[in-house]
C-alpha cells in the first residue's frame, strides 16, 4: 500500500464500490416514495392549514412580484380561492413574516398547473419531498459506507408520516428541510473530495518531513453548492440560520480533523486561519448574497409592504442607509418582532419536549360527512389530514440519538457527530421559543437526521464486516422486522395522511391517544 493509499484509508475509511446499485437502489425507492406523494396530490381540493397564506402569497409573487394583501377577510378569500376565483388581492403590500424563496417555489407550481389547481399548489413541495428521499439515501451511503444502509435510510424517509404529509402540503417547512439536507449533503461530499486531495498532496511528499504547514485544498466547489443551498434555506425561513451556523462550524472542524490526521502540527491554527475564512466566504457570504437576491421582487416593487415607509416616517430608521434599505431594515424589524413574540393560542400548538414522542401532532384538515354525501358510505365519515409521525421511527429515534451521543463523545465517531449536528441545528433552537406558538410539524426540518441516527443504530445491529454469520443473520432478522413494522404503520395511518374519506369509527381508531384529537 502506497503512502497516499494509506492516508486515504485513514482519512476516508472504507468506501462502497457498488456504484451502479448505489444509485439504482435509492432512485427506485425515491420513485416509489414519489409515486405515493403525487398520487391524488390534489386531495383535499381546498386550502388546508397554512396553505391559506403561502398558496396565495406564492401566486401573488408570480402575478405581481410581491406579496399583496387579500381584499376583505381571509376566510372569504379562502372560499373564493377554493371555488377557483383567485382574484382576491388588493393593491396594498402584505406584511409577511417569512422570506420569499419557498413561496416562489409554491407559486411556480401554480404557474405550471394553474392557481386554481390544488395539485399545482402542492406540486413543488412534493418534488422537493421526493428528492429528499434520494438525497438522504445517498448521504447515508456515503456516511456509513454501505449501499444497503443508504437504501434503508431512503425507505424510512419514504414511509414516514410527517414527511409524507408535509410533502403533500403547500407550506414552507418541507422547503426548509430540503435545502438544509441539500446543504448538508454537499458538505459531506466536500469532506470526502477535500480529504482525497489532502491525501494526494501529503502522500506525494517525502515521508518523515515535519508538516509545519498544511496545503490549501483548492476551490472546493461542493462547499459553494452548500452555501447556495443554505442560503436558499435561510431565504425560506429564518430558522435556516441555525443550520448555516452549525454546519459552518462542522465543516471547519472536519478540516481540522483531516489536518490533524495527516500530521499537520499546528492543525488548529491551520484550520482556523487557512480553512475558516474561506469557509466563511463560501457559506456565510454566499448565503447573504442569496438572501438579499431573494427579495428582488420587493426591491423592484413600489407597493410592497413598507416599500414607501421612509416617506411617512422622515427622520426615523438608520439615516445613513439609502431609503430603500432603510425600508427593508424596518420590514425585517417587524418580521423579527412577529416571529419572536407570536403567542396567539392555538388548539394544535405544541411544546418541543413532546415532538419526538408525537405528543400533539397537528391536524391540518378535518371534515365530517353523513351517508350519501360525496363518497361516504358509512353513517358518518371523516376526511382528515394529520401530521402524525410514523412512531416506530420517532420513538426509536430518541434511543438512536442517545446512542449517537455516546459514539461521538466516547468513540469519536464523526458520523454520529454529523447526525447530532443536524439535530442541534433543527431541533435545539426551538427550546428557546417555548413561549411562542409553535407546532410539531416543524420536526420535518430535522427529520432527515433522525432517520440517519436510526440507520446508524441499524448498522450496529447488522454488525460490521468482522461479525460472525450467525450474528449478521440475527441482525438482518431484527432490522428486517423493524422495517416491516414501519411500513405497516405507514399503511395503517395512510388514510389520514392522504385525506381519504373513511368511516368515523376508523378515524377514531387511528387516534391512539386523546392528545391526537
Amino acid at each position: 500500500m502506497t503512502r497516499t493509499e494509506e492516508l486515504r484509508e485513514r482519512l476516508l475509511g472504507t468506501r462502497p464500490t457498488d456504484r451502479v446499485w448505489g444509485w439504482v437502489g435509492p432512485l427506485l425507492i425515491a420513485a416509489i416514495g414519489g409515486f405515493l406523494r403525487f398520487w391524488h396530490l390534489g386531495r383535499p381540493d381546498s386550502l388546508v392549514f397554512d396553505e391559506t397564506y403561502y398558496v396565495k402569497q406564492g401566486w401573488s409573487l408570480i402575478e405581481h412580484g410581491v406579496e399583496l394583501r387579500v381584499a376583505g377577510k381571509n376566510e372569504d378569500a379562502d372560499k373564493l380561492w377554493n371555488a377557483g376565483d383567485v382574484n382576491v388581492f388588493s393593491d396594498q403590500g402584505d406584511m409577511v413574516v417569512h422570506p420569499p424563496v419557498g413561496k416562489w417555489l409554491i407559486g411556480f407550481g401554480e404557474w405550471l398547473f394553474g392557481p386554481g389547481s390544488s395539485f399545482g399548489w402542492r406540486f413543488a413541495v412534493a418534488v422537493l419531498g421526493t428528492l429528499s428521499i434520494l438525497i438522504v439515501g445517498r448521504v447515508a451511503r456515503r456516511l456509513f459506507g454501505s449501499t444497503l444502509l443508504g437504501c434503508i435510510a431512503a425507505l424510512l424517509l419514504a414511509v414516514e408520516g410527517t414527511h409524507f404529509t408535509m410533502s403533500r402540503t403547500g407550506i414552507l417547512d418541507m422547503v426548509v428541510s430540503f435545502f438544509a439536507l441539500a446543504g448538508f449533503a454537499a458538505l459531506v461530499v466536500d469532506r470526502d473530495t477535500s480529504r482525497e486531495r489532502l491525501a494526494g498532496i501529503i502522500g506525494s511528499q517525502p515521508a518523515g518531513i515535519p508538516l509545519e504547514h498544511g496545503p490549501w485544498l483548492g476551490l472546493r466547489p461542493w462547499r459553494w453548492v452548500a452555501g447556495l443551498s443554505l442560503g436558499l434555506c435561510v431565504s425560506t425561513k429564518w430558522s435556516g440560520l441555525f443550520f448555516l451556523a452549525v454546519f459552518g462550524l462542522m465543516t471547519v472542524l472536519w478540516d481540522m480533523g483531516a489536518r490533524r490526521a495527516v500530521g499537520v502540527r499546528p492543525w488548529i491554527r491551520e484550520g482556523l486561519l487557512k480553512d475558516g475564512p474561506y469557509a466563511a466566504v463560501q457559506l456565510v457570504v454566499t448565503s447573504a448574497v442569496v438572501y438579499v437576491a431573494s427579495w428582488a421582487g420587493w426591491f423592484a416593487s413600489s407597493n410592497g409592504y413598507h416599500r414607501q415607509w421612509h416617506t411617512f416616517h422622515p427622520g426615523e430608521g438608520i439615516q445613513w442607509l439609502p431609503a430603500v434599505l432603510r425600508n427593508w431594515v424596518k420590514y425585517h424589524q417587524d418580521m423579527w418582532d412577529f416571529n419572536t413574540t407570536l403567542s396567539t393560542p392555538h388548539s394544535y400548538s405544541s411544546n418541543p419536549w413532546g415532538w419526538m414522542i408525537q405528543a400533539r401532532p397537528t391536524s391540518f384538515f378535518y371534515e365530517g360527512t353523513k351517508r350519501g354525501e360525496g363518497s361516504c358510505v358509512a353513517d358518518t365519515c371523516s376526511q382528515a389530514v394529520h401530521t402524525i409521525g410514523t412512531v416506530s421511527l420517532w420513538w426509536v429515534g430518541i434511543v438512536a440519538l442517545l446512542v449517537c451521543a455516546f459514539h461521538w463523545a466516547v468513540r469519536r465517531d464523526w458520523r454520529a457527530g454529523a447526525v447530532l449536528a443536524g439535530m442541534l441545528a433543527g431541533y435545539a433552537p426551538w427550546f428557546m421559543y417555548q413561549h411562542r406558538t409553535i407546532y410539531a410539524f416543524y420536526t420535518v426540518a430535522f427529520e432527515p437526521w433522525v432517520v440517519l441516527g436510526v440507520v446508524f443504530c441499524l448498522g450496529l445491529v447488522l454488525g460490521g464486516a468482522g461479525a460472525s454469520p450467525e450474528r449478521r443473520r440475527l441482525g438482518a432478522v431484527v432490522v428486517g422486522g423493524y422495517l416491516l413494522v414501519t411500513i405497516a404503520l405507514f399503511a395503517w395511518f395512510y388514510p389520514i395522511y392522504s385525506g381519504q374519506v373513511i368511516p368515523y369509527s376508523q378515524w377514531l381508531r387511528l387516534m391512539w391517544f386523546p392528545s391526537w384529537i
